[in-house]
């Protein structure tokens, strides 16, 4: 990674006036794009968190401890401390560190895998070269490389790599030339690929010498060469890196099935892979900054989907539902990864046959998987396992079009039924699940934006015709629904946190929500306004096992554990509840958390994995069942809905019915039939929990 300039960096001279006006320009620009990340205003965030630090930092500095969050994946701090390091530039004039600001934060962004971010900062980076030029335009081009190769774009990514390698400096050369090669072997320019590879130099870090050898690997399976290939990945497989054994041999594994498959042994190709999974549940994490340095972008999910094709193939279902249901765990374990503590069992996925014995016989799981080819559909239910097909071999691309084109007809309120019968016929009719039934919904990527009550099947929305709830995991969702079938009527709640009118509107409407649903439950706990902040919501939290929260929510799609609830402000300062909060508190206690806010059910959705933000963040801290909600809510809906819902909870109702009761309660009022009033919520995790009377 680039080196920071020393703190004796000189500052700019007169003209920094002009570099000010110019660099406070191109933020503003690209504040008003409509995107959480950026919309804050980089350079305002990072004031603020400047004034912040009892101890104020060299602009140098900041720019050290970027690129160090940044190689431990914590996106989100390392744009905060950039963003401190920009404050800094801009208030004195130094256009030398504003330059390796800009650097990264495309850097961290393109770690983040948020590419058109990523392109932005890199190119406003190269306006500004600063002292020693090698220091910004090396990387800065590596990236806008990086972001093209990930965009398939690998004539552009080349002549960007080698503009790069020109422009770098020794140390960092050899890592523009790795993922040079690469890239030309994704192009399939593999002569040139063959002559940059045999001119690389050994790397000193053992783990660079492990990633080269994965490149090699991959050169001779493009140059049909996989006998050659499979005898360098056993060599890898059978001597990993010291200190990281289970994640290089993993991916060693993984080449060797490759290999057999190229040489069509898939019986072999699927033992390895699956040795692969094994070695991938018991490593770490699949970030690895080493990866991403050198131009390998490997993604771990990719794994798993080609183990759930292979399997698929091979005519073996059971099995490739059960690396579905694994590739669920794993996200999770990938997702917190070195950041924040989960339990021990929250990851351990469970596979088809003991799901079976723990279903009830009115109980049917539905999980899907979106590979990039195909939407792939499981049926689970106490009689065993079986794949649905599908009428459409549905790519993922599409997928992500008809559910955006799906919401954007409800959240606008425009005529959806036919929408929602089509996509009932291609999702639902499969299946041929029996009106009545209870349904556990496993989505997968896209999947996990679309709201399954508001599909039609038979002329009738899904949540007339069955009670549904939504899982993560399925793992998850029946081990919760096992521990906690029953609790106490016990109810804390927070309505209205009075926050900075800047940042976000008053809701009298959710105080009015809180004190109405709260009838229900006497000696209920309540919190308002001032009263509606963090220390209260840490400190009640893990003693309720009710817990209901009306407030603004924010997904943050740069690093979900930073999504936040909108909660009081304190001491005249922000204090939000983050999702990586959440992580680290036990609410094994708590039965229900529901949060009545808009979008709160929102996290980042990537290739592949699954929602990882508040959803995953209260299920891993320990709480039963979720209320979430998928887009921005009417507050008199709102109102109705939670009022049903905690009344049929008071009466003993099964959470799935009482859910299923509140939404057809919006329904049957003529002015909020829309799904758009009705249908944002999900009921998430535990379907069968009951409140005591």
């Amino acid at each position: 990674m680039p080196q920071s300039t020393p703190q004796s960096a000189p500052a700019a001279p007169a003209a920094a006036v002009d570099m000010q006006s110019e660099a406070r320009q191109a933020l503003a620009a690209i504040g008003r794009l409509e995107d959480a990340d950026t919309a804050l205003s980089l350079a305002a965030e990072g004031a603020a968190l400047y004034e912040r630090d009892v101890v104020k930092l060299d602009g140098y500095a900041y720019c050290s401890q970027a690129v160090e969050l940044a190689e431990k994946g914590e996106f989100r701090e390392s744009t905060r401390a950039a963003s401190k390091a920009l404050h800094v530039a801009l208030q004195t004039g130094n256009t030398d560190l504003l330059g390796k600001a800009y650097r990264d934060l495309a850097i961290a962004f393109s770690y983040a895998g948020q590419l058109e971010r990523a392109e932005q900062f890199a190119t406003l980076s190269l306006k500004y070269p600063g002292v020693d030029p090698t220091q910004v335009n090396g990387p800065g081009k590596k990236v806008l490389g990086d972001v093209r190769t990930r965009q398939k774009r690998f004539a552009e990514a080349i002549a960007l790599y080698d503009q790069a390698r020109t422009e770098s400096s020794d140390r960092f050369r050899p890592l523009v030339d790795a993922s040079l090669a690469n890239a030309l072997i994704l192009s399939g320019d593999l002569t040139r690929a063959r002559s940059t590879l045999d001119a690389l130099a050994v790397p000193s870090d053992p783990s660079q010498q492990a990633q080269l050898q994965r490149t090699r690997g991959r050169l001779l399976l493009a140059e049909n060469k996989p006998a050659e290939a499979l005898v360098l990945y056993q060599q890898l497989a059978n001597a990993p890196v010291n200190g990281d054994e289970g994640f290089y041999r993993a991916w060693a594994l993984d080449g060797i099935s490759k290999s057999e498959s190229a040489l069509g042994n898939e019986a072999q190709a699927a033992q390895a892979l699956d040795q692969a999974i094994d070695v991938f549940d018991k490593a770490r994490a699949k970030f690895r900054s080493d990866e991403f340095k050198m131009g390998l972008f490997s993604d771990l999910q990719v794994v798993f989907e080609r183990a759930i094709g292979m399997h698929t193939r091979l005519g073996q279902p059971a099995k490739a539902f059960d690396v579905s249901e694994r590739s669920r765990a794993r996200a999770l374990l990938d997702a917190v990864a070195g950041r924040a503590e989960i339990g021990n069992g929250e990851a351990v996925a469970l596979d088809a046959a003991t799901l079976q014995t723990m279903l009830r016989p009115d109980e049917v799981v539905v999980a899907y998987h979106a590979l990039p080819d195909r939407l792939m559909a499981w049926v689970l239910s106490n009689e065993g396992v079986r794949e649905a097909t599908l009428p459409v071999a549905v790519k993922r691309a599409d997928l992500a079009r008809l559910v955006d084109a799906y919401r954007d007809a409800l959240i606008n309120l425009k005529p959806a039924t036919d929408v929602g019968d089509k996509i009932g016929t291609l999702l639902l009719a499969p299946l041929e699940i029996p009106a009545g039934k209870r349904i556990i919904i496993v989505p997968h990527g896209p999947l996990h934006y679309l709201p399954f009550q508001a599909l039609r099947l038979d002329g009738q929305y899904l949540i007339e015709r069955n009670p549904i709830s939504i899982a993560p995991s399925i793992s998850i969702a029946a081990k919760l629904a096992e521990r906690t079938p029953t609790v106490a009527a016990q109810l804390v709640a927070f309505g209205n946190p009075t926050i900075n009118p800047d940042v976000a509107d008053p809701l009298p409407g959710a105080e009015r929500e809180v004190h109405e649903l709260s009838k229900q439950f006497p000696g209920a706990t309540l919190f308002f306004k001032d009263q509606a902040n963090k220390s209260n919501f840490t400190a009640s939290a893990p003693k309720a096992r009710l817990l209901h929260v009306a407030a603004h929510a924010v997904a943050d799609t740069l690093d979900p554990l930073h999504s936040k609830v909108l909660l009081a402000d304190e001491n005249g300062q922000p204090n939000y509840l983050e999702a990586k909060d959440v992580l680290g508190m036990d609410l094994s206690g708590t039965a229900m958390i529901a949060l009545s806010a808009c979008e709160s059910g929102l996290g980042r959705v990537e290739d592949g994995d699954e929602v990882l933000g508040f959803t995953r963040s209260f299920l891993s801290a320990g709480t039963s069942t979720l209320l979430a909600s998928l887009w921005p809510v009417s507050d008199a809906a709102t109102e109705t809905l939670m009022t049903t819902l905690y009344d049929d909870l008071a009466k003993g109702e099964q959470v799935q019915d009482a859910m299923r009761d509140a939404q057809r309660a919006v329904l049957a009022n003529p002015e909020t039939a829309h799904p758009f009033f009705w249908a944002p919520f999900n009921l998430i995790g535990n379907w069968r929990l009951t409140v005591q009377k």
